[in-house]
């Protein structure tokens, strides 16, 4: 393809740069009124406690739909929830293709299943090492170590230059179920000056000196923990870390144990990827039925609940609720993870009902038990090294990670650091820099089964309500002003002592205004709601100290 001299070559972070999760990114080449458009990723993150009823959070992908006969195709670096989560809530109104690895795709597919969802993508399954065209767009994933399988960097090439995407990654020599990092291609790609490259950079762990640790090295220590524990042991790990499960089913096996698994994902998971082939050699993982007939040093359960879910299996089992599993006084429970950001609350919770039980809990402060799947400084560095980038743009975190990253990329002596936030529009190539757009960021919420903005989805109002409560007052007047039915009152999340009614207080003072309105003034319907609206709030507030949420419904017969 010629080069066009109003060709351009840019970035445009929609989610993920400025936070952990949610990530999607749109990468545009051409003149600005013809651009076409490649997307990469298509995550969501998870709604906390100051987000009450939302399950999930994903971008909003307004920019993209204004470009829709534009946009090209979605690729995929890997299964994660922040990467591929969103695919099926946004991506079918595109009809557009999906480029995914066969992992990717069957994780997909069995979201679709799971979830009961109608539609459906179009997924075309991509292999590394072996390009692909998306209209200018020439495409190439590259294997890279991460904590789930068939996990890629893209290399993105145009007629005016190249991007290498990261995606989540990290230098691991010794992965355990997944392929190391290819440096031979990485350092090709550096050795390759025909047409200039940008590095669009995982920041997760840009704040962390030194090297992260290997898998190989938690796969000895969890390996150690299992057989010196002369009772039950219980992990708990992400589900879709395959290569942990693997070395904790081979630890199991060589200290002649059988492992027992509970949980809906672990067993979906594990079965794609032993239809994958990806589980050949590891010993048989058994339903949670054979938990009763194992002797107690005979066993490994893994679990589900690694972040502290309420109905997942580890939080079950130390309610005491679960149907079939319970630990007891001398077990070992490892937690082969770390808590998200905003799951610390619950991990610490279902740890203390562990505890309290006599169980020996096992975290990573305790020892080796778990890794992350991304980079660290010096990591980051061999990186540059190796590719030589003309341009560096850090994304995949908060703006202490970005700022990190962005320090660390300039110490480094890469000329173009970018400063970038969701919603700017980054030029590659040529002339690199971030400039003003008309870009359309923000969010969408999954509430129940509704996909809506922050503004629809009612959250301002549950917050009100989870502060002060809900108080209804209901009556009927006549023409003269007579009250002929009510009224009537319901209270809900209000504080109730027996030395002080609150209900008594509301209806003293709703007999109060009744009785200081004259029935004139009391036939006027928005005249008597706002008077008995002001006083019912202010004097709650007068004696619970906070304002509650009233409504008043006056009806006039």
């Amino acid at each position: 393809m010629a080069k066009n001299q109003r060709d351009e070559l840019v970035f445009v972070p929609l989610g993920g740069v400025g936070e952990i999760g949610m990530n999607m990114g749109a990468y545009g080449f051409g003149p600005e009124r013809s651009r076409k458009w490649i997307v990469v990723d298509c995550g969501v993150s998870f709604g906390g406690p100051d987000l009450p009823g939302i399950e999930l959070i994903m971008a909003n992908p307004e920019f993209l739909e204004e470009r829709a006969d534009d946009v090209l195709a979605l690729i995929l670096t890997h299964s994660h929830e922040d990467h591929y989560g969103a695919v099926l809530d946004l991506w079918p109104g595109f009809e557009k293709p999906v480029y995914a690895t066969p992992f990717t795709a069957a994780m997909l597919a069995a979201k679709r299943a799971g979830d009961g969802i109608v539609e459906n993508v179009d997924v075309t399954i991509m292999t590394p090492g072996k390009p692909f065209t998306v209209g200018p767009f020439t495409i190439e994933a590259i294997n890279v170590a991460h904590s789930i399988p068939e996990s890629n960097a893209l290399l993105i090439t145009t007629p005016i230059g190249r991007v290498l995407h990261t995606g989540d990654w990290k230098l691991d020599p010794t992965p355990v179920g997944n392929k190391p990092t290819d440096v031979a291609r990485l350092q090709a790609i550096g050795a390759d000056t025909s047409l200039p490259l940008a590095l669009i950079c995982d920041s997760t762990n840009a704040m962390k000196d030194g090297e992260s640790p290997s898998e190989a090295e938690v796969a000895a220590n969890l390996a150690a923990m299992i057989a010196e524990s002369p009772n039950r042991v219980a992990v708990t790990t992400f589900a879709s870390n395959v290569g942990r499960v693997i070395s904790i089913a081979k630890a199991a096996e060589k200290a002649g144990r059988h492992v027992v698994m509970s949980g809906r994902s672990l067993h979906r998971i594990t079965g794609i990827a032993r239809e994958l082939g990806m589980l050949e050699g590891c010993p048989p993982l058994l339903d949670q039925d054979a938990y009763r007939t194992i002797p107690r040093n005979k066993i490994v359960l893994l679990c589900t609940g690694s972040q502290g879910e309420a109905r997942a299996a580890i939080a079950r089992i130390a309610r005491g609720e679960h149907p079939v599993i319970d630990l007891t006084a001398g077990d070992r429970m490892i937690f082969s993870s770390w808590a998200i950001p905003g799951n610390e609350r619950e991990v610490n919770d279902i740890q203390n009902m562990l505890i309290d039980k006599g169980v020996e809990v096992i975290t990573q402060k305790d020892g080796l038990v778990h890794v992350t799947g991304h980079p660290r400084r010096e990591e980051l560095k061999r990186l540059y090294g190796w590719l030589k980038p003309e341009v560096l743009v850090p994304v995949h975190g908060e703006a202490m990670h970005l700022m990190a990253h962005a320090k660390l990329g300039r110490e480094e002596g890469i000329p173009n650091v970018i400063d970038a936030r969701n919603g700017d529009m980054v030029r590659l190539f040529p002339e690199p820099m971030a400039y003003p757009a008309e870009v359309r960021t923000g969010e969408l919420y999954l509430d129940g089964l509704v996909l809506c903005t922050p503004d629809e989805s009612g959250v301002k109002g549950r917050r009100r309500l989870s502060f002060g409560g809900h108080i209804v007052v209901s009556l009927c007047v006549n023409g003269s002003g007579q009250v002929v039915s009510g009224p009537d009152l319901v209270i809900e999340g209000l504080p109730e002592t027996e030395d002080e009614s609150l209900t008594e207080l509301v209806e003293n003072t709703i007999a109060g205004v009744l009785k200081s309105v004259p029935p004139k003034r009391r036939s006027d319907t928005e005249v008597l709601n706002s008077a008995l609206f002001k006083a019912v709030r202010n004097e709650v507030n007068a004696y619970w100290g906070r304002k509650p949420n009233v409504s008043v419904f006056v009806h006039r017969v």
